[in-house]
């Protein structure tokens, strides 16, 4: 556990990054009583949760699927609030569609269990039942995690010494050692079927091949929660949350690119032992380049990064201090790359929901070529594509519609970088044609491309240009077993006291849920609080 000394508790912080994560750290440390600084270097907070407007259109740039809604109404309610009270939300029915490769019969996944558990019977005789099973297993499996597990530091494992872990330590392991692919193999023979309980690895960044199949807890939250959608898309939920921030007198500085971390020891010129902790080391504060390129220092008492946890510590620190040096992540593994597209349309999209996935049918190679050795661009390519048209009017002009368009590719920055209207790399928009003909013909749309009347792509490059993001990831690494719970990167440092991370590249891991949890992680270690369950809710109006 990061140690600070009794008589002098942090009055000041400064967080790095002003994503999610970043501002809702930022409210729950300035509630907590401390006067805080986001530092965040982009023009705009919300760093992959961000927007782009074009000729009318409104694009979300980057998470689009509102799962776990009580991982964010327990944040609201930390701040004093709810969601009720701050968003608009719907629920979406279906909640998300699914294409499959030589089939013109589409998927609709709708928003009940019940009505979830006709579809597989209709799909495969007897599987309704098996779902009913498997949600059941999702269910407990779940209630584990979120008690034992997602709200834990494991800066002390004693915590975990609980019956209800201890009891189920047998068939915890079992999950554990088996890809969820063979999980849902065991159960289920329709291959649809297969592809929709795996698909779920991919919101964890990962290959349904090799995720643990302890995470078939994530079909509970499409299969029998259902989705839901804030209107005003997720960029509403930024300013939701940098409102509460500023509320609670949180300075949040855009056009700040932090250079350094300061500590109150220069690096010293002899050799470090790198498996202890310098005594003396503390954080003090930060260096940063303003937008005229000026630089600046900033004091603190505490820094929290929520940017790449990669890029804090092999470039804002020196290698003496590190924690995760270059040769930790030489043996990490990242989640994939992504091409993006964002499309303005005339015209309808009726053959596509607001949520729409296309699923290639050799299911295995797709994931193959993605996190594969031997690594390449599927073609044709397991996709996503978001219409928010359909349900938000605010999303694109009337008479058009607003496409988002995700497709995993390798993390692999050499792939390049997008641009406006064919203005990207040469490969990129060869991709991306490549991309708007499939969904062209996998969801009857002869003339997608000609009605297209804006167009931006965004490349693995853009990633790392924009976010720092290692390798380029989309999401940050992957959730395979020796990178999940404890084995992920710790939100502490261990040789600078005063130093905390946040976000999907630590605990507990990837998607806007995780990133509110680790902003409450942050909480915990500044409160010495090692219990594993949510931070009890504070009275209405205190």
């Amino acid at each position: 556990m990061t140690r600070r000394t009794a008589s002098a508790p942090p009055r000041t912080a400064v967080v790095i990054g002003g994503g999610i994560t970043g501002l809702a750290t930022a409210a729950l440390l300035a509630r907590e009583g401390l006067r805080v600084t986001v530092l965040e270097k982009q023009s705009v907070a919300g760093g992959r949760t961000g927007t782009w407007q074009s000729a009318g259109f409104s694009f979300d740039t980057g998470p689009s699927w509102y799962l776990m809604p009580e991982v964010f109404d327990h944040f609201f309610r930390l701040m004093g609030t709810s969601a009720e009270e701050q968003l608009d939300l719907v629920q979406l029915d279906p909640g998300y569609r699914v294409l499959f490769e030589d089939s013109s019969e589409p998927v609709d996944i709708a928003a009940t269990r019940a009505e979830n558990v006709k579809l597989f019977e209709s799909l495969e005789p007897g599987a309704g039942a098996k779902l009913e099973k498997y949600l059941d297993s999702a269910a407990d499996v779940y209630d584990m995690a979120k008690k034992r597990f997602l709200y834990s530091t494991f800066a002390s494992f004693l915590p975990l010494l609980r019956p209800d872990v201890l009891k189920r330590g047998p068939r915890l392991a079992q999950l554990l050692l088996q890809p969820l692919s063979s999980f849902v193999a065991q159960k289920f023979t329709d291959p649809r079927i297969r592809q929709i309980l795996g698909y779920p690895a991919v919101f964890l960044g990962s290959s349904p091949f090799t995720t643990p199949s302890m995470y078939h807890l994530m079909s509970r939250l499409d299969l029998a929660d259902g989705v839901l959608y804030p209107m005003g898309g997720f960029t509403r939920l930024i300013s939701v949350i940098a409102d509460l921030a500023a509320a609670e007198g949180v300075t949040i500085r855009t056009d700040a690119t932090v250079t350094r971390i300061r500590t109150t020891e220069p690096e010293p010129a002899g050799r470090l032992d790198r498996f202890r902790r310098r005594p003396g080391v503390r954080a003090t504060g930060v260096e940063y380049t303003n937008v005229s390129g000026q630089s600046l220092v900033l004091d603190a008492d505490l820094v929290v990064s929520a940017a790449d946890l990669h890029h804090t510590e092999t470039s804002l620190l020196p290698r003496n201090l590190q924690t995760y040096p270059e040769s930790y992540w030489k043996h990490r593994i990242p989640g994939p790359g992504g091409l993006l597209l964002h499309l303005g349309v005339r015209g309808t999209l009726p053959s596509l929901a607001h949520h729409t996935l296309l699923f290639t049918k050799d299911w295995k190679e797709n994931f193959g070529k993605i996190f594969g050795r031997e690594t390449s661009v599927p073609d044709p390519a397991s996709l996503y594509v978001c219409r928010p048209s359909a349900t938000d009017p605010d999303a694109a002009p009337e008479g058009c519609e607003n496409i988002f368009v995700l497709v995993p590719v390798p993390s692999d920055p050499s792939l390049g970088a997008g641009g406006i209207d064919g203005g990207g790399d040469e490969r990129i928009e060869r991709m991306a044609d490549a991309v708007i003909e499939q969904i062209s013909q996998w969801a009857d749309i002869p003339d997608l491309a000609e009605r297209i009347t804006v167009r931006r792509t965004v490349g693995p490059q853009d990633f790392v240009q924009d976010l720092n993001s290692w390798r380029g990831t989309l999401l940050g690494p992957a959730h395979v077993l020796k990178q999940s719970a404890f084995f992920r990167g710790s939100n502490a440092s261990r040789k600078v006291d005063g130093l905390l991370y946040a976000g999907g590249s630590t605990l507990p891991g990837i998607g806007l849920p995780m990133c509110l949890i680790s902003a409450e992680l942050v909480l915990k270690r500044l409160r010495g609080d090692v219990s594993t369950e949510e931070l009890p809710v504070p009275a209405k109006g205190a």
